[in-house]
């Protein structure tokens, strides 16, 4: 696999404003001076830590983790209460990632049903190695046909269609710096494994397929909507979904600003329903081998801002809504 290399122009973007009482607790315990960076292409306060390599990305996503290791000591109580986790709900990532899936007996849809309003701004997370968004070797965002809905076949030279369990993917995305407005008219492009751990464009006997992979742009609520396949859980991951949020379409589509890239988290009842069909087989020994705290991105917040709640059931297949700040 090739070096990864980064276009100067392929940058990402994140706002300043810490929006919980945790983040200022943190701040007050650990104060740093702010440097002055402007504004970015949505009018507030602009980060210009981004495009200095994977140095830097490692420990920027440190020092967050060693924040929330902070929280972690101050109490479970208060981590919580400053998560807006309800009173007398079970403290346990693990417990909360099976409450956030229901089965279901009815037939799933793609209707958007948007969560909560977010707490906290989407934490940034690594695109993983195999992004397909030319910052490691190929590129599909410039491709016609990109722009998509439904991605679970390929498109261009192959039409291959990726095999699995049925999953509408609706993400939401606000403005974390205007109260968590909707943003209607960005861009978001996703981007999984399919049901053998595989991601298409990177792994071996998929290099010439590009499904599980599209963009879409955002409605008047926000939301951008896929319909996929539930993705495997592979040796070492917690099961999740990759994403980078851009300003539009044709950001996306021509190499412009990341204004975001994160992960998605599924929640384990889901996981162990759609594992125990035929075609999942080896997931069921990698999920049993992680979990949201040990997962490498997910760590120790547990994914509380990127978890998924997902309902449906293996007949009729799954929706996955996730409402994220930016």
């Amino acid at each position: 696999m090739s070096t990864p290399t980064q276009p100067p122009s392929r940058t990402t973007s994140t706002s300043a404003t810490p929006s919980t009482a945790a983040s200022a607790s943190v701040t007050a315990v650990h104060a740093v001076p702010e440097e002055d960076h402007g504004v970015d292409h949505f009018g507030h306060p602009h980060d210009d830590r981004h495009d200095r390599g994977l140095e830097f990305d490692v420990a920027t996503l440190l020092g967050r983790r060693g924040m929330l290791g902070l929280l972690g000591a101050l109490g479970a109580g208060a981590a919580l209460a400053a998560c807006g986790t309800p009173a007398g709900s079970s403290a346990t990532p693990s417990s909360t990632a099976s409450s956030s899936s229901t089965s279901s007996s009815s037939s799933s849809t793609a209707s958007a049903t948007a969560g909560a309003t977010p707490q906290a701004e989407v934490p940034d997370e690594t695109g993983g190695p195999y992004p397909g968004d030319g910052s490691n070797g190929p590129n599909v965002l410039d491709d016609l046909g990109i722009v998509r809905s439904d991605i679970t076949s390929s498109f261009g030279t192959s039409t291959t269609t990726a095999e699995g369990i049925p999953l509408t993917i609706n993400l939401t995305v606000t403005d974390a710096g205007n109260g968590y407005a909707a943003m209607e008219g960005a861009a978001v492009y996703l981007w999984h494994c399919n049901r053998d751990g595989q991601y298409s464009m990177y792994s071996q006997g998929v290099e010439d397929e590009n499904y599980l992979r599209g963009v879409q742009a955002t409605n008047a609520s926000g939301t951008a909507t896929y319909t996929s396949i539930f993705p495997a859980a592979y040796d070492g991951r917690w099961p999740h979904i990759h994403f980078e949020v851009y300003s539009s379409v044709d950001d996306a589509t021509s190499s412009g600003q990341i204004v975001k890239t994160s992960q998605i988290a599924l929640p384990e009842a889901a996981c162990t329903e759609v594992y125990a069909t035929t075609g999942y087989e080896a997931s069921v020994a990698n999920l049993a081998r992680t979990s949201l705290t040990q997962d490498m991105v997910f760590g120790n917040d547990g994914g509380i801002y990127q978890l998924a709640t997902v309902t449906g059931n293996t007949t009729d297949g799954y929706v996955a809504n996730l409402t994220i700040g930016v």
